[in-house]
């Protein structure tokens, strides 16, 4: 067996529960903002986030709400996010995170699945959540954290309570949140995430991250996906930061709010890296403040990072994780930036490439299945032991599903993922590769790509394009300027013209979807 180790010195790790963790230096900075709406311009201060925590908890716990029980969250960023969800971790319960851009089945199944017995939910949201809870079977009032006349259910403020102290847990097995996930393969699973795994995954990468009480950082990136949850979130609030929330991404008003705000730092996944790269409202704005951009969620080629790092004047570093992961198993720390890298194996974790044909362990330089050991291991998915199985082996490796390799300075690449690969005559061709060679394209605005069936190949890459308006670009132009610079297995069969890559809410391209194009 070849063990790759973190290069970074082990940080010590927590007992506590996560609540009594991400804010314990809520006392100290009680009069400090701690969080801002970005649109309506109101904050809670640390002190007032403490308060509504612990009132909401002892409010959940004079309603019969008990360790174990369920809680689901349906709601887009808001300063009202963390205090709902570290209130039900109080009283002993986990939050199931869901997406509000579901509809009233996708929400059903995730309540039922998740056995929630208590939902939270916006306004914006309540109508189609009570649908719903209808579906699901789950009786009492939606609770609608952010407004004290709702279109549907009853106010939060009404649930307020004594405050309490945190329920008795067992940090290492009592799940926290339940986000769902898909993993390498299937329908979406609750992952089970205890108080250790997220406590355990913030120390982890206090080196890595560098968080500082200093820190203005800008989340738009949802909360109720493991990458804002965790690295914005609870991450920044253990610190001490000040975070300033947008309900949803527009890149106007980002760049706005980067510009009032002074924002230092600024955690985006792909798509915004580009825009920050190439869209011309970019210069409209003063982007001085920013100290660093970190990308996640999704592959990011090394040429778009440099151009909005070169035109931002800030480090554009990526980070690796996934939601079985709490999220991060590798971040770049300050000052360690390579192309193209997602960073260093974080702290106490311990990682193998591994051949998906032979099953052999590999050293540093060849592509193999990245495999994950450590603290930030998921307890497990929901109620689906097989699932588990399949991906966390007998000896506690969790088998991500990315083909990578590491180099001899312990950087990690990230080619893709393993059930991505085109396969063209034998030579397995990574989409991200390609995508990051068209986004360098002057002309080509975004980009995605999959494999088309082919008799005499067996596949061939399939790129849908979004190219910038009124440009004249062609299929064939698309193709020669492929096939420049790249072997000729790997070159276009095919070019699509769209008007837009569908993508997840984290920035994760919905190649399911791009498929179903390619076989209807």
């Amino acid at each position: 067996m070849i063990v790759h180790p973190s290069p970074l010195p082990d940080e010590p790790l927590s007992l506590q529960p996560v609540t009594g963790f991400v804010l314990e230096r809520a006392g100290k900075l009680a009069d400090k903002e701690a969080l801002i709406d970005g649109p309506g311009e109101w904050s809670l201060t640390y002190g007032q986030l403490e308060q509504s925590v612990f009132s909401l908890a002892g409010g959940l716990a004079a309603s019969g709400f008990q360790r174990g029980d369920v809680a689901a969250l349906i709601a887009p960023n808001s300063p009202w996010y963390p205090v709902v969800f570290h209130a039900v971790a109080v009283a002993g319960g986990a939050v199931t995170t869901v997406n509000p851009t579901y509809g009233a089945e996708e929400i059903a199944y995730q309540l039922t699945d998740s056995q929630a017995t208590l939902v939270f939910a916006a306004d914006m949201f309540a109508t189609q959540t009570r649908e719903a809870m209808n579906r699901a079977g789950i009786a009492g009032d939606v609770v609608v954290i952010d407004s004290d006349r709702p279109s549907e259910g009853v106010a939060m403020q009404s649930l307020m309570g004594d405050p309490i102290t945190q329920v008795e847990v067992d940090p290492h097995n009592d799940v926290v949140v339940l986000p769902y996930s898909s993993g390498t393969t299937g329908l979406p699973k609750g992952v089970m995430l205890t108080h250790a795994n997220l406590v355990n995954n913030i120390e982890q990468c206090v080196s890595s991250v560098a968080s500082q009480t200093s820190d203005v950082v800008l989340a738009v990136l949802p909360f109720f996906h493991i990458y804002g949850m965790q690295v914005l979130m609870n991450d920044q609030l253990h610190h001490g930061a000040k975070l300033v929330t947008m309900p949803r991404f527009d890149l106007a008003q980002a760049l706005s709010l980067i510009e009032r705000h002074q924002v230092t730092r600024f955690f985006a996944v792909p798509p915004i890296v580009l825009a920050l790269a190439k869209h011309p409202a970019v210069a409209d704005f003063d982007l001085s403040s920013l100290r660093q951009v970190l990308s996640g969620a999704a592959p990011l080629g090394a040429e778009v990072a440099e151009e909005a790092s070169a035109r931002i004047g800030c480090e554009v570093v990526q980070g690796y994780g996934m939601t079985e992961l709490s999220p991060i198993s590798h971040a770049t720390p300050p000052g360690n930036y390579k192309p193209g890298s997602v960073g260093l194996t974080v702290a106490n974790t311990e990682a193998r490439i591994v051949a998906p044909d032979s099953g052999e362990d590999l050293p540093a330089g060849p592509e193999g299945e990245l495999w994950i050991r450590g603290p930030q291991v998921m307890k497990g998915y929901l109620n689906n032991p097989d699932a588990t199985a399949e991906t966390i082996d007998h000896d506690g490796w969790l088998h991500t599903g990315d083909i990578a390799r590491i180099d001899d300075d312990g950087h990690v690449y990230v080619v893709d993922r393993l059930k991505e690969l085109i396969k063209v005559k034998g030579f397995q061709v990574a989409p991200a590769e390609l995508e990051a060679l068209l986004l360098d394209h002057p002309q080509i605005t975004d980009a995605a790509v999959v494999g088309r069936p082919d008799d005499e190949s067996g596949e061939v890459p399939l790129a849908f394009v979004v190219a910038a308006p009124d440009c004249g670009l062609d299929e064939q132009a698309v193709k020669d300027y492929v096939a420049d610079h790249v072997a000729t297995y790997k070159h276009l069969g095919e070019v699509r013209f769209a008007d837009a890559i569908p993508k997840s809410a984290s920035g994760k391209i919905l190649r399911r979807e791009l498929r179903e194009l390619v076989d209807g």
